[in-house]
């Protein structure tokens, strides 16, 4: 059947602009496209393919291509000569790798998709697709992600669900443009700031994560859709916190300076505090907040605040029930206010 149908696209010759083989159980990618050089689409998907023809290079009109569900085991060195591609699946392969050079010639690609793969990293060069506006790499086995990826100044739309992500570049703040962010079940523990500077991100899925808190200004992020369930913090209790007084005692104030200063190991206080056993008792009933780590003797700050989200923001079936608060850790140190620690809680 395989052949039946390049016979008849072979005698249309230059004029031939679609070329589909899925399922057709072929191992190898046959050679004798190089006779289609007016070929826009080609779809080779569900198939047993372990690597591209050399002839492939010769389709710089191809527009779109479809290899996935083969047994493709990198993205190949010869998509760099598809110099018109606009879209590119390499879905379902076994590729754990970019050849070198491969993004040096895909400067009009849109589109890659590079799902259920076994990529453990990301190469620098990514950040060559300059045109690229999404970019999915779903069941994937990424630790990281290389700050370069921020620099796709065109993406729209990022998907990195089921991968082993710890945490996300602070050079995040470079994809203005991305208004969809889809980072479900990895290992990341908090967002960056930066994140709070894509103006037009309207849908974030961070949902099977282990975030705690969120970056300041999280708030005030313009989103359309929220969903943030099975991250640890809905499993806490919201804080109780105590209102601080006017002013604090000097006991106070000295007490929260040497002890956070004991914290970074200051050489001087560390050795000077032994001299002092009436300091040395005074400090060692302090305690620590919870929330953002600070140290504090007698007297404790307003370390909680909670703001509303935004009517306009949807959340998943089951928080809906759940009233939500954006929650703030400001831990205030000499009257100044500091918040640096965002969460969600229930209340």
């Amino acid at each position: 059947m395989a052949e039946k149908l390049l016979v008849r696209a072979l005698k249309g010759g230059k004029s031939t602009k679609i070329v589909t083989l899925n399922g057709k159980n072929m191992t190898k990618m046959p050679s004798m496209l190089e006779k289609l050089p007016g070929l826009k689409t080609l779809d080779l998907q569900n198939n047993r393919i372990p690597k591209v023809c050399p002839e492939i290079s010769t389709l710089t009109q191809l527009t779109a291509l479809n290899l996935g569900n083969n047994l493709l085991e990198e993205v190949p060195e010869e998509m760099k000569y598809l110099t018109s591609l606009k879209k590119l699946h390499l879905f379902g392969n076994k590729i754990h790798r970019f050849a070198s050079g491969v993004c040096d010639g895909l400067q009009n690609l849109i589109l890659l998709n590079l799902n259920n793969n076994q990529l453990t990293s990301i190469p620098q060069e990514i950040s060559r697709l300059k045109s690229l506006t999404y970019l999915s790499i779903n069941h994937n086995q990424l630790a990281s992600i290389p700050r370069e990826l921020c620099f796709l100044e065109n993406l729209s739309e990022l998907q990195l669900n089921y991968n082993q992500l710890i945490c996300i570049p602070k050079e995040i703040n470079f994809l203005k443009k991305l208004q969809k962010l889809l980072l479900v079940r990895n290992n990341i523990e908090s967002l960056p700031e930066g994140l709070c500077d894509l103006l037009n991100l309207r849908i974030l899925d961070i949902a099977g994560n282990v975030i705690q808190i969120f970056p300041p200004g999280f708030q005030d992020l313009k989103l359309r859709e929220f969903y943030c369930e099975g991250n640890p913090l809905f499993l806490k209790q919201p804080v109780n916190a105590v209102k601080h007084k006017d002013i604090w005692s000097l006991q106070e104030i000295t007490s929260r300076f040497i002890m956070n200063q004991l914290a970074e190991k200051d050489p001087f206080l560390m050795q000077a505090i032994e001299w002092y056993p009436q300091v040395r008792n005074i400090i060692s009933q302090g305690r620590k907040c919870a929330i953002c780590g600070k140290s504090f003797l007698t007297t404790w700050l307003e370390c909680v605040e909670f703001f509303p989200p935004s009517k306009n923001w949807k959340i998943s079936r089951n928080l809906q029930l759940v009233p939500l608060r954006i929650l703030i850790c400001s831990y205030k140190c000499f009257n100044q206010r500091d918040p640096n620690l965002f969460g969600i809680a229930q209340v």
